[in-house]
């Protein structure tokens, strides 16, 4: 997927190149942007935000914002994805989109962008942070659907894809189960048919081609459309060559063109989730098959294995901010008793009864407080700079793609869990599982789960010396 990063990225600069915009020495540069980022399209900026909407780190262009400046853009407001103004990266090929769209704004910025433009560059249309956007995000349909790219592809398949032989024998053991199995793509028959060929045929049984391995092929198939709508129409594939005649529905052990989804549950003879749907996208592919069909889907993220390693190698820096903020909740909890207390004092309300201690002075709680208020701001000085860091070795600007702060994850897996009921890196990982796997979601953790057996009941049935009970022991 880098090589195909790195030319969708030269043919959107090129598009834009034909337009005027000058973009000479731009170079793509592939840690700028990850999956799960969010453009604001009226500021320039781009975006990280947890599962609520509310943002966390942020750029304008290529450079990142403080703490400071995102609260005082977004301390009043949450990302609303279903509002025109922000735009969600939802997919690997976004990385190109966003690269280029962030050095676009430091031009515009910095007046290059109007300055150095040649026509038939047009100043009216692209004077805006939304303007650009909308440039850029046109430039690289074109690069994806109209350009030279997919001949690139056609040319030499290999080097444009991760193989993995294991998927051939992962999707062999779903036939053998008696899955039925079935390929829907975008892309027509002749580009299909090579890339296919090319990355599955040499891991197959011996006179076994890719084709073999579904029960049906629909290619051209025009998703999310392809979910929504029961009138489009179909066509068989007649000859290799992609010639095609009309048909009017599915058949199992054919080629297609265009169709819709359920003609699909029509020729298999099932319904919602009895289809596991997987895909690339959460939108085209997860969220609509769930949302309209209910079929069951699964996530195919590459960037998930990068992801856990990375938080693997975390581990020791992630125990060391959950230590910190142990000791600063600690000292921040006697120093909230200590201000409540002096506050009580000054009221009249010194509550000296309910102490064994003798009082301290107001004077000598007041020095107390204002030594504990400096080790917490000192705390939550090396905590900021901790969280800063976290996840650096995996995106030094954006961290962990998972994550959003600390504690919370992002609004990439928000959109994650609720439209793909299991997500992972690669289709081969099913092998260990085997066709006959049951997966389950593990119970989600809540604010008030607790260890029950560290709760202690009040008793009033014992003496003193039994006041407390562990809940191990209560009936």
């Amino acid at each position: 997927m880098e090589k195909w990063e790195e030319r969708a990225y030269h043919y959107c600069k090129e598009h834009l190149r034909s337009k005027g915009f000058p973009v000479s020495g731009l170079h793509l540069d592939p840690e700028l942007v990850c999956r799960g980022i969010i453009v604001d399209t009226e500021q320039g900026n781009l975006l990280k935000a947890d599962r609520f909407g509310y943002v966390r780190r942020g750029m304008h262009g290529t450079k990142q914002l403080s703490d400071e400046k995102i609260r005082a853009e977004y301390s009043q407001e949450a990302v609303d994805l279903r509002d025109s103004r922000w735009v969600f990266l939802n997919t690997m090929f976004s990385v190109s989109e966003g690269c280029l769209y962030a050095q676009l704004v430091d031009r515009l910025d910095s007046g290059a962008l109007l300055a150095d433009a040649q026509p038939p560059f047009d100043a009216v249309r692209c004077s805006s942070y939304s303007q650009l956007y909308q440039a850029v995000s046109k430039a690289l349909y074109k690069a994806h659907v109209a350009s030279r790219l997919k001949d690139e592809v056609m040319q030499d398949p290999l080097s444009f894809v991760h193989l993995d032989p294991a998927t051939c024998e992962a999707l062999l053991d779903q036939r053998d189960a008696g899955k039925k199995l079935a390929l829907v793509t975008n892309s027509d028959w002749v580009y299909t048919q090579k890339v296919m060929s090319s990355i599955y045929n040499p891991f197959l049984p011996a006179g076994m081609d890719w084709t073999n391995l579904f029960d049906l092929v629909v290619v051209s198939a025009c998703k999310p459309e392809f979910f929504t709508t029961d009138r489009r129409p179909v066509y068989e594939l007649a000859t290799e060559d992609g010639y095609l005649r009309q048909h009017f529905r599915f058949e199992e052990g054919k080629i297609f063109a265009g169709g819709n989804a359920r003609m699909l549950q029509k020729c298999f003879q099932v319904t919602g989730e009895e289809i596991l749907y997987v895909g690339d996208h959460i939108f085209s592919d997860v969220n609509m098959a769930k949302k309209g069909l209910r079929w069951r889907t699964c996530l195919i993220m590459q960037e998930l294995e990068k992801e856990v390693e990375g938080l693997s190698l975390g581990l020791e820096k992630q125990n060391a901010i959950r230590q910190l903020f142990s000791v600063r909740n600690q000292h921040a909890a006697v120093l909230n008793r200590l201000r409540n207390d002096l506050t009580k004092r000054l009221n009249g309300r010194d509550g000296a009864g309910n102490s064994a201690s003798p009082p301290r002075s107001a004077e000598d709680s007041r020095k107390d407080i204002e030594t504990l208020q400096g080790t917490v701001e000192a705390l939550n000085d090396e905590l900021d700079q901790l969280l800063r860091e976290e996840g650096g070795h995996v995106n030094k600007y954006w961290g962990y793609m998972s994550r959003a702060g600390f504690a919370d994850t992002s609004h990439l897996m928000r959109q994650i869990q609720k439209y793909a009921d299991i997500y992972t890196s690669r289709v081969s990982n099913f092998l260990p599982y085997t066709p006959y796997a049951l997966f389950s979601s593990p119970r989600h953790a809540l604010a008030h789960d607790m260890d029950y057996s560290q709760i202690f009941v009040k008793s009033t049935s014992y003496g003193a010396e039994n006041s407390t009970a562990s809940s191990r022991g209560a009936s």
